[in-house]
C-alpha cells in the first residue's frame, strides 16, 4: 500500500482526508438527526442551534490553539508561516474547545439544561469514519505511531512498521458509539451520556497518545495528553458518581 491512499470518487481520485471528512460530518450530522427523532428533543429549537453554533465557533479555536501546543518549540520556529499555523487542528482541542463554547454560550442566554447527550454518539461515529482519512493519509498526518514488531504494525513509507494508532481510535471509538446509542435509551441523568462520550475518548487519548512519537513536555506526558488528563479531572465527579450508584437517573 502506498500512502497516502487516494479514494476513486468517479472519474477523481480524491485525497482520503476530503472523503472521509465528508463522510463523517454526513454521517454524523444524520445520526444526530435520527436521534433526534428517535428520542425527542425538548429543548427550544432556537436555543438548540445556538449552542451548536457556539461549539462549531469553539472547537474551530480550541482545534487550532491545542495544535499550536502540541510542539511549542516547532510553533515558535513557524509563528509566520501562516500554511503551517493554519494547517494543522487537532480533535482535542475541538472538543475542548467546543465544550468551552458551549458552557459560555448556555451562561450567556441562561439555559441550565444539559444538552450534549443528542451529540455523544453521532460525535462518536463520527471520530471513528474520519480516523480512518487520517490513517490512509499516512505520514504527512502526523497521526501515525511508535516504531513496533507487532504483526498488525504498518509501514507509512518510510520503511518502518509502526502502530496504526489512527485504527485503534476508530474501531475504540466505532463501539463507544453502539454503546452510547445503547445507553441513550435506558433512563439517565441528562448530560451523561455526552459526559460518557468524553470520558471515553479522553481516557483513549491518554493511553494512545502514549504509543505515538509526540514531543513530551512534562513527566513524560505530552500537550494533549495533559490535556486529556484535565478533562478527566474535570468529569471525575460524576465518574465517581457513576461507581458508586450506577447508571441511573436518580
Amino acid at each position: 500500500m502506498t500512502f497516502p491512499v487516494p479514494i476513486p470518487v468517479g472519474p477523481f481520485r480524491l485525497h482520503p482526508h476530503v472523503v472521509f471528512d465528508v463522510l463523517a460530518y454526513s454521517i454524523g450530522f444524520r445520526l444526530f438527526l435520527w436521534e433526534r427523532r428517535r428520542l425527542g428533543d425538548t429543548i427550544d429549537t432556537g436555543a438548540r442551534w445556538s449552542v451548536v453554533a457556539a461549539a462549531v465557533f469553539g472547537a474551530a479555536i480550541g482545534s487550532k490553539l491545542f495544535f499550536w501546543l502540541e510542539d511549542p518549540a516547532e510553533t515558535l520556529a513557524h509563528w509566520n508561516d501562516l500554511r503551517f499555523l493554519l494547517g494543522g487542528k487537532t480533535i482535542v482541542g475541538g472538543l475542548i474547545g467546543g465544550l468551552a463554547g458551549v458552557e459560555l454560550e448556555k451562561r450567556w442566554t441562561g439555559l441550565t439544561r444539559r444538552t450534549g447527550d443528542l451529540f455523544a454518539m453521532p460525535i462518536a461515529a463520527g471520530i471513528a469514519i474520519g480516523r480512518i482519512g487520517c490513517f490512509l493519509s499516512g505520514l504527512p498526518d502526523r497521526t501515525f505511531g511508535t516504531p513496533s514488531a507487532l504483526p498488525w504494525a504498518v509501514d507509512f513509507g518510510d520503511g518502518i512498521p509502526r502502530h496504526p494508532t489512527q485504527l485503534y481510535e476508530s474501531a475504540v471509538m466505532a463501539v463507544v458509539a453502539v454503546l452510547l446509542g445503547r445507553l441513550t435509551r435506558h433512563p439517565h441523568r441528562e448530560g451523561d451520556v455526552f459526559k460518557l462520550f468524553m470520558v471515553s475518548y479522553f481516557a483513549l487519548r491518554l493511553g494512545v497518545d502514549a504509543l505515538k512519537p509526540e514531543v513530551r513536555i512534562f513527566l513524560g506526558l505530552s500537550s494533549l495528553q495533559w490535556a486529556s488528563v484535565a478533562v478527566l479531572v474535570y468529569y471525575g465527579h460524576d465518574v465517581l458518581r457513576w461507581v458508586r450508584d450506577g447508571w441511573t437517573d436518580d
